[in-house]
């Protein structure tokens, strides 16, 4: 997780051929899921959340059923 806006920005571009500008939050987990960094546009520049969860991790959708 040692990417910033400018490479997250170019994960979504070039490896997903997604539009940074839309109306989207992104988010990105390292490998052990204990952290987790959202990448969105406002219009008027970029916002970079960065959390790390002090106990557990975060569990991702395995099922459509369990997307929002």
């Amino acid at each position: 997780m040692r990417k910033s806006i400018d490479g997250l920005a170019s994960i979504i571009q070039y490896e997903y051929n997604l539009d940074l500008y839309d109306d989207a939050i992104f988010l990105f987990c390292g490998g052990k899921a204990d952290r987790v960094k959202a990448l969105y546009w406002d219009g008027d520049g970029f916002i970079l959340l960065y959390k790390r969860f002090n106990d557990g991790k975060l569990r991702w959708p395995r099922k459509s059923e369990e997307i929002m």
